[in-house]
Parts: C-alpha cells; structure tokens; sequence
C-alpha cells in the first residue's frame, strides 16, 4: 500500500500523480511523540534526505507541532475537502488522549475515511522520555473508546479504524480485530523481526539498533533482502497462527471475529469494551 502521509505542511513521499496514492494520511501526533517539536541535529541528515526535505547544509530538521495553514476547525475541513480530491482515503493519524472522543467528533464532522489511533505503548527512536513513559492513554483503552464513540456516531460503516502501539503477537492482533479495529499498525516487532539475527552484526561494541537506523554505523552490513524475507516470515506465521484460534472458535474467517468471541475478568474493563464479564455466565 502506497500512502502518502501529510506532515508539516505537505506531502511527503509523493508519487508524480497524487492520484496513485492508496491513501492519504493527515500525522497528528504519534503515540510516543504526542504535540512536542521535533528537532534532528544537521549532522544525522544525510545529503538525499537534505535535498528531498529542502533543509539547507547545517541547519536542522524542524518537526512543528502545528500543520502550516490550520490553525482552526475550518480550516481543517477545508484541508481534508483539498485532499479528496485526488480521489483516494483520507486518514488522520493521531495519538490518544482523554480528549479523543472531541477530536475524533471534529475528524467525523471533516468526512475523513478512517482514522489511526495510537496508543502509549507506541515506540519512536527521537521521542522525549516524558512523553513516551507518562502520555497519552494505553493502546486497549484507546482502541476500545475509538470504536465505542463511532459507532455510538453511527458512522462505522463509513470510517475505518487502524490502531497501533505495542500490538507485537498475533494473540493481539486478534483481539485487536475483535474490539473493532479494521487493521493494525506494527513498528517495533516488525524491525526485530526483520533484523532477527542480524542484530548480531553490531555486537559487542554497538547497540543492535546500529545496523538499521539511518544514521547507524552498521548500516552498510544490513542484508535487505534477508530481512524481507524474515519480516514477510513473520507476517505470515501470524496470519496462519490467527487463522488457527479462528479455527479452535469455530469461525471461517477472521474477519468474522467480534467482541461476542470476547470475555474479561476485569469487570471494568469488561464495561469499557462491551464484552461479557468472565465471572457471569456468557449463556442466556
């Protein structure tokens, strides 16, 4: 899938025809990295990134925390009206906060075709210590209240959840589905396995990270297509492994899997998520 995601103000990694893009992602904020700026020292960008970006030699790169030009509710209507115009989703990516239900309203009320919610578990390489370890709410909670408020809008059938943070088994992916999500995000357990052992090729002298960041010292020994395959491995062992709970549940797709197929023994939670509490019956 090719997206183009809209950050800063413009469109990055964009094809000659906008028109070819799968979808079209408005970034937020991240979980990890909510509504800080991001700064990047001169000396890790490199002379490609530099050129693309239009970053002059020795300056930084300036993440805001703003979208240049929306600075009001119309203004982001008007900026998710510009956008479908290339005739392809517009999403919104956005990191989950107690506020969530008011800016998913204002997302909604734009036409947006679905929308990311990340959780607090989120991982990034940049992101400030504070806002990675006491920010934003857990991805299940998230998740939950995402699907809830949507389909309490009664626009499900219109607006598409994809959720991500911390999500790293196919166990989770799963439930994921259950709960509402209509497609998941995955970043770090996606890098291991990608890198699986070839981690080792920093090792003793350099952190295992070393040899896929694009300022890492080892970058050079990475094996991309050694870890093509290694990731695509991974990705299908998930998929077989889910198709085998969907299986033991009785069910003949994945997709058909629901909160029904779900239970808690937490009586909140259980609340929160609109499935049965373990310690009743689930018989009626």
């Amino acid at each position: 899938m090719l997206i183009g995601q809209y950050s800063r103000g413009k469109l990055i990694k964009k094809p000659e025809d906008l028109k070819q893009l799968d979808a079209i992602e408005i970034q937020l904020g991240q979980g990890a990295q909510a509504a800080a700026p991001v700064f990047q020292p001169p000396e890790y960008i490199g002379e490609d990134l530099r050129k693309k970006a239009n970053i002059k030699e020795g300056k930084p790169a300036k993440a805001p925390t703003r979208i240049k030009g929306v600075n009001s509710i119309e203004e982001f209507n008007n900026l998710v009206t510009d956008l479908k115009q290339y005739g392809v989703p517009v999403g919104v990516k956005f990191a989950a906060t107690d506020y969530m239900e008011k800016e998913l309203k204002i997302m909604v009320d734009a036409g947006i075709d679905y929308v990311v919610v990340d959780g607090a578990e989120a991982g990034t390489h940049g992101g400030p210590a504070i806002l990675q370890d006491d920010m934003g709410l857990p991805t299940l909670i998230a998740l939950a209240r995402t699907s809830n408020y949507l389909e309490d809008l009664d626009v499900r059938d219109r607006v598409s959840i994809i959720v991500g943070g911390g999500l790293t088994t196919p166990g989770h992916f799963l439930k994921a589905k259950a709960l509402g999500a209509d497609a998941i995000y995955i970043g770090t357990i996606a890098l291991m396995a990608l890198l699986q052992t070839q981690m080792t090729k920093t090792l003793p002298f350099e952190p295992p990270m070393q040899i896929a960041l694009y300022t890492g010292e080892f970058k050079e020994e990475l094996d991309i297509d050694k870890g093509t395959e290694n990731l695509a491995n991974f990705i299908d062992s998930c998929i077989k492994e889910m198709k085998m709970a969907c299986y033991s549940m009785g069910k003949k797709s994945i997709y058909s899997v629901n909160r029904s197929d779900l239970c808690s023994v937490d009586k909140d939670l259980a609340s929160l998520c609109r499935i049965r509490w373990a310690y009743q019956s689930g018989i009626k």
